[in-house]
């Protein structure tokens, strides 16, 4: 094992499906820099059968296996893409962190389980690097959320002594890390965020979403159906706590409109006011030191959405508002980059959840690692 490498590989595809982040970094602690990303599409039919997976919630055993082996192949695709893009080899990789596919997570109940697919298997053989992969498992046998994850990395790259920062993630699903001096770290899933726009969109017009805002734009937000929106026990519930596209989503939407009569714009104007009310809500809960100003950082593709932004802005007076592309960092690649992140954690040993955010008893370093053969490693069974 070489220990000088420091170029580690990060993929991210998150609940949105609406591609795979791939990152390269050089990550030398404690500093990370950004050398090369990309973000791959997912063929039509491919998306199709994922979002049928995660809707129907019903698989056969046979589709299952078929989808997390096609996924494997992708992910490792794009590795190798960028890796050309760039003139970098493989052996120039220390590691890649693979969150995969989302396809159902159920961290309450009796059995916790999450599922992530993409095997990692394909990823480590067929791009030649050691890949590390199902970060959220332990977490959660360790009685945790096994989310969000990104907390601990948005606590490496942005804590700060002199600001009350609060990192806001706007995939398919917000979450915030609350990185306030002398306080514990804290960090959740606020609720929807492009999930439900974007399901929204592509159901009246077959879009994959809403660019810039313009169809939100030409509606107008309800009051009332934004109230019966936020009747949901989710926003309600304490943290930690975690969720995804199994609450959240077209179904969900369409049981709650069941007796709605309004033009499908103006519902979408609402869903706006759905995520960034659900978000404001919990920053007035949050107590920051008086005497350090206020800020909130955001990423993810909802961070160019400018109506969500500038909601965000006026309903947060006292607080400075602005992305995370100001800080250094990419909008639309920090979570990948945090897989990148959490692979370094897990090759050495270190821990990369926090209790404070998911709830596990104690820390732990995450992921399991699916070594590369390479050349020089031959097994022999005789």
């Amino acid at each position: 094992m070489q220990n000088d490498k420091h170029y580690y590989i990060g993929i991210m595809s998150g609940t949105s499906l609406d591609g795979i982040d791939v990152v390269i970094t050089d990550y030398q602690p404690p500093n990370m820099t950004l050398l090369a990303s990309q973000c791959y599409p997912i063929p039509d039919d491919l998306k199709t059968e994922l979002l049928q997976i995660c809707t129907n919630q019903t698989v056969t055993l046979s589709q299952l296996g078929e989808v997390d082996h096609r996924l494997g192949i992708l992910y490792a695709d794009c590795v190798l893409s960028l890796l050309k893009q760039v003139n970098l080899t493989s052996d120039q990789i220390r590691a890649i962190g693979c969150h995969g596919q989302t396809i159902y997570h159920a961290p309450n109940g009796c059995y916790p389980f999450t599922l992530q697919i993409g095997d990692a298997n394909i990823i480590a053989v067929r791009t030649g690097i050691t890949t590390i992969a199902d970060f959220r498992r332990k977490d959660m046998a360790l009685g945790g959320q096994g989310a969000p994850l990104v907390p601990a990395f948005h606590q490496a790259m942005f804590a700060s002594s002199d600001h009350n920062r609060v990192i806001l993630n706007l995939g398919g699903i917000a979450n915030i890390s609350v990185l306030f001096p002398q306080q514990p770290i804290i960090g959740y899933d606020t609720g929807p965020a492009n999930v439900l726009l974007d399901s929204w969109i592509n159901y009246h017009h077959h879009l994959n979403y809403d660019h810039d805002a313009t169809w939100a734009k030409q509606g107008q937000s309800h009051p009332a159906l934004l109230a019966q929106l936020l009747d949901e026990p989710y926003f309600k519930q304490p943290y930690p706590k975690s969720t995804g596209r199994e609450l959240f989503n077209l179904q969900w939407l369409q049981n709650k409109l069941q007796t709605v009569t309004m033009a499908p714009e103006d519902i979408q104007a609402t869903l706006i006011d759905l995520t960034v009310h659900s978000i404001v809500e919990q920053l007035q809960h949050l107590t920051p030191n008086n005497t350090l100003s206020c800020e909130l950082l955001v990423c993810g593709g909802g961070a160019k959405n400018p109506l969500i932004m500038s909601t965000l802005i006026a309903q947060l007076p006292d607080w400075h508002v602005a992305t995370t592309d100001c800080y250094g960092i990419d909008v639309d690649y920090v979570e990948a980059m945090a897989f990148a992140w959490l692979a370094h954690q897990r090759l050495y040993g270190l821990p990369a959840n926090l209790p404070s955010v998911t709830g596990a008893n104690h820390p732990a370093s995450l992921g399991a690692i699916y070594p590369a053969i390479s050349d020089k490693e031959q097994y022999n069974d005789q």
